[in-house]
C-alpha cells in the first residue's frame, strides 16, 4: 500500500493533538501531555517553530511526524530533528512509519540539510530495531539533558 502525505494546516490542531496523545499513551507518558490545540496553533502555525506531515491511507490520516530545524556547527548546516513519529496501531506493519521517515529524509535532502536526528526511549525495542534497519546509528556517546519546569523558570525567569 502506497502511503500518501499532506502538510498539516492550522485547522488540523485537534488531529495533531490526538496523535500526540496516542504517542504519549504508547510511551506511557499520558500524564505529561499539557499541549492544547491553542498552544499547537500558536507554536506550530503562528510562530512557525515546527512542521507536521500526515501519512494517509485511503485518504485518512493514520500517522504523523512533527519536526523542526536544528543546526550543526560541525556540519555548518541546518538539520531536521524529528520530535514525534506515530502511526495508529491498526495501521502499523504496513510501511507507513518507514514512509514517513523516507519522506522526512527527502525533505531534508531537498532543503540541503546536513542530517536528520531523533531520540528513542531505551525500552522501545521495536522502534530501535526499525531505526537500525534503516541504517540509523545510535549516538551512544551522547546523553540528552533537559532543563524544564521549575529549574528552567529558576534560571530563565518565569513568563
Amino acid at each position: 500500500m502506497k502511503t500518501e502525505f499532506r502538510n498539516a494546516t492550522a485547522d488540523d490542531c485537534a488531529l495533531i493533538l490526538e496523535f500526540i496523545k496516542g504517542l504519549a499513551e504508547y510511551e506511557k507518558m499520558s500524564d505529561d501531555v499539557v499541549a492544547t490545540e491553542d498552544l499547537l496553533r500558536e507554536w506550530i502555525f503562528e510562530k512557525q517553530k515546527a512542521e507536521v506531515i500526515f501519512a494517509l491511507e485511503d485518504g485518512r490520516e493514520i500517522g504523523f511526524a512533527l519536526f523542526f530545524h536544528n543546526f550543526s556547527t560541525f556540519v555548518g548546516r541546518a538539520g531536521i530533528y524529528l520530535e514525534d513519529l506515530f502511526v495508529l496501531p491498526e495501521y502499523r506493519k504496513r510501511g507507513h512509519g518507514k514512509a514517513l521517515i523516507l519522506e522526512l529524509a527527502r525533505i531534508a535532502n531537498e532543503r540541503k540539510c546536513g542530517r536528520m536526528e531523533w531520540s528513542c526511549l531505551d525500552w522501545n525495542q521495536p522502534s530501535i530495531d526499525f531505526y537500525l534497519s534503516l541504517g540509523a546509528k545510535p549516538m551512544n556517546e551522547w546523553t540528552t539533558y533537559r532543563l524544564s519546569g521549575d529549574a528552567l523558570y529558576r534560571y530563565g525567569g518565569k513568563e
